[in-house]
Parts: C-alpha cells; sequence; structure tokens
C-alpha cells in the first residue's frame, strides 16, 4: 500500500513538474481549465486598523459567519498560523458572488477585512494518469 502511494505520490509530482515546464515552454498554449467547484478565500484584518473595534465587531462576525456555515455556504473554515486571519473553504464558484457573501459579515462592512478569493477545482494532472484528454469545462 505504502509502495502504490509512493508511486502516485512521484507521479503526481512528475506530472505537475511537466506540466508547469511544457506551460512555461510554450507560452501560446494553455494550460487545459478545470471546472471551479470551491472558492479559497484568506481573510486578514487590513493594515492599521483599530484592533478595539474589530474586538467590538467580532462577537457578530463570529455568530454570521456560523449562520453561513450552517446554511452550508462554507465548507471549512480554519485560522492562518503564519498571521492573523481565517481560510474558509465556500460551496460557491463564483468569485463575485462569494466575495458579496464576504463583504457582508461585520468586518468587511466596517472595512476592516479583506479576502483574496481563488477558484479550486479537480487536480488537473490527474488526467495525464488516466490517459484522459483534456476537454475544455
Amino acid at each position: 500500500m505504502k509502495t502504490i502511494l509512493a508511486c502516485c505520490i512521484v507521479a503526481l509530482t512528475v506530472s505537475a513538474a511537466t506540466t508547469t515546464a511544457l506551460a512555461q515552454a510554450q507560452p501560446q498554449q494553455l494550460v487545459p481549465a478545470v471546472p471551479a467547484t470551491k472558492i479559497l478565500a484568506i481573510g486578514t484584518l487590513n493594515p492599521g486598523i483599530d484592533q478595539a473595534a474589530v474586538r467590538t465587531i467580532l462577537p457578530t462576525e463570529v455568530r454570521e459567519t456560523v449562520g453561513l456555515y450552517l446554511a452550508g455556504k462554507i465548507d471549512q473554515w480554519y485560522s492562518l498560523q503564519d498571521r492573523t486571519g481565517v481560510a474558509f473553504i465556500l460551496n460557491a464558484t463564483d468569485l463575485e458572488g462569494a466575495r458579496d457573501m464576504l463583504e457582508k459579515l461585520p468586518l468587511g462592512q466596517a472595512h476592516l477585512m479583506r479576502f483574496e478569493l481563488i477558484r479550486l477545482g479537480p487536480l488537473n494532472p490527474l488526467r495525464q494518469l488516466l490517459g484522459v484528454t483534456p476537454t475544455s469545462p
């Protein structure tokens, strides 16, 4: 089992490196896109903000964030380990809709927090392992 797992990891690493090298060597050819299935939202406090204002708003922020989780809009949530902030995996594919939802939270309304949004999708190099020809989503 460990041997199979190790072979898969090596194959994924080589496949990802090959895909990256090909994309860099031939800029006119785009790496085939995969469909977006989630959005990674990394939220950080804006520089120079009033910490007292954050502490005042935080209980309401937490309640509303829990509401989004219970409504199925947030799939997973984490604390950032290297700085103050959060990371959410959103059950969404539309960046603008996700941004609107997050900006409606109390810290967003007060302009105290901002989010970097990143589309996530299936691991594209797995297609090469399966011998599947990529198609446009």
